[in-house]
């Protein structure tokens, strides 16, 4: 093999590998729908919210929070998880002594 069939080699392996790239990048972006709703997984709503696949489950089992059991996995419907958040609100009481003057 010389110089030129090798740079030959490479450009059609670079090649494939960015088509791969690309391939990939599509299918991590892809997201899952259910009736025009975003659905997100547990892995997802922890990070949204900040917490533990633990306080999912009670949420869950308390029925504060709905959710789908799709081929063995758990979703959230983004209207459910906002209708949670909405229900789960509380506005903070200010403390007093914030408000007086220095």
């Amino acid at each position: 093999m010389d110089k030129k069939e090798f740079e030959a080699f490479i450009d059609r392996f670079m090649y494939r590998f960015d088509a791969l790239e690309e391939k990939i990048d599509r299918l991590t972006k892809q997201k899952n729908f259910l009736n025009g709703d975003e659905l997100l997984d547990n892995q997802d709503l922890c990070l949204l919210l900040k917490t533990c696949k633990r306080s999912l489950q009670r949420y869950r089992k308390k029925g504060l929070l709905s959710y789908h059991l799709i081929e063995g996995k758990v979703y959230y419907k983004s209207s459910d998880i906002h209708e949670f958040l909405c229900n789960s609100f509380k506005p903070a009481i200010p403390n007093p002594t914030q408000n007086e003057p220095l």
